[in-house]
């Protein structure tokens, strides 16, 4: 167990130099953007000597952290305006019905595992028409938090399985997770915004002639694309080390790590064929990293991929390599409620 506590440190250090390594982008954004409206005025002079303009510098500056900053926070109220469960219900979950027997499972469990990591218990939703194993949370804190698993991971899932799911839910919403990546999109959503004022300026008139701001456009273009694509890199890199963090919390909180290995190992036989998977639906670019285990098709490079492989996230669990497990194994098994006992705090 002392294994899993010096995963939790090392999780949390991993972040906050990820955290710094954003700031730094951000700086490194700034610079391109001045550096290539630099080039573009000179380009404009005909390749002589022309001074800039005053205060060309810090006007360029001030209007990159703008679109950055304020882009954050549009993007960032937004979604604490619309609320975790607005949010579950664009990706498809409803609320739980305690009238069915899997749901009422369900219920149970998350008012368990909350009890467990001394939190407030987060409303329940379930996910319908998906097979695949998977399962997410969300909301700005506490209060406003919802855990939402599919149909499939009901389905699939014993009890002990579903605590393991569902504490690394709560981890997310315990650790602030969900807030913390929420910002990370708006501030990717402002290097966004700049790429747009780019393409705005670059774009031909009526006569289909382009001005001379098109040269100022393109170095826009080109530096905001740039702080994209390294944004969206990085928040993966950032999401990557919260879910190592939740792996190892689900383990905590359960007191065992078969529970979460045993359904990280059962999504994998899934997507090697031993079940009805599917690729379930595909997330809304800001709530990629919301879910237990990547998309398949959204997952279409690592760099961008905000959940570790899983078989890497097994072996870490279990300290070596382990066979994926068909979704229906144990399902046979005497399946008790048991509740968790409070874990000591870290």
């Amino acid at each position: 167990m002392r294994a899993f506590f010096d995963r939790q440190a090392e999780a949390r250090r991993q972040t906050r130099r990820l955290l710094v390594l954003f700031g730094l982008m951000v700086a490194a954004v700034v610079a391109a953007v001045n550096g290539a409206l630099a080039l573009a005025w000179r380009l404009m002079a005909g390749g002589g000597w022309l001074g800039y303009p005053r205060f060309f510098f810090e006007v360029n500056t001030g209007v990159t952290l703008l679109f950055v900053l304020g882009g954050w926070w549009l993007e960032s109220n937004t979604l604490r305006h619309e609320g975790g469960a607005a949010l579950a219900r664009r990706l498809g979950a409803r609320p739980a019905r305690e009238a069915d027997f899997d749901e009422r499972r369900l219920v149970h469990v998350v008012r368990e595992m909350a009890l467990a990591a001394g939190m407030t218990p987060p409303a329940v939703m379930v996910i319908e028409r998906d097979a695949a194993i998977n399962a997410f949370a969300t909301g700005w804190d506490e209060r406003d938090a919802v855990v939402a698993l599919t149909e499939g991971a009901l389905r699939h899932l014993t009890r002990a399985e579903l605590q393991g799911v569902v504490a690394h839910e709560l981890s997310h919403i315990r650790e602030g997770d969900t807030r913390l990546n929420m910002r990370l999109v708006g501030m990717v959503y402002g290097l966004e915004m700049l790429y747009r004022l780019g393409e705005q300026l670059m774009e031909p008139d009526a006569r289909g002639r382009r001005h001379a701001g098109a040269l100022i456009g393109l170095a826009l273009r080109v530096a905001g694309w740039l702080g994209w694509v390294a944004g969206h890199a990085l928040q993966a890199a950032v999401a990557r080390q919260r879910e190592f963090l939740a792996d190892a919390r689900a383990v905590q909180w359960t007191r065992q790590r078969d529970g979460l290995g045993r359904a990280l190992r059962k999504v994998l036989g899934q997507r090697r064929g031993e079940g009805d998977a599917g690729d379930g639906p595909l997330p809304l670019p800001q709530a990629r990293h919301l879910w237990l285990v990547s998309v398949p098709r959204d997952a279409w490079l690592p760099w961008f991929d905000p959940h570790p492989p899983l078989a890497q996230r097994i072996a870490r669990l279990y300290g070596g390599t382990m066979p994926p497990l068909p979704p229906h194994d144990g399902l046979d098994a005497a399946d008790e409620p048991v509740v968790p006992a409070r874990p000591t705090p870290v």
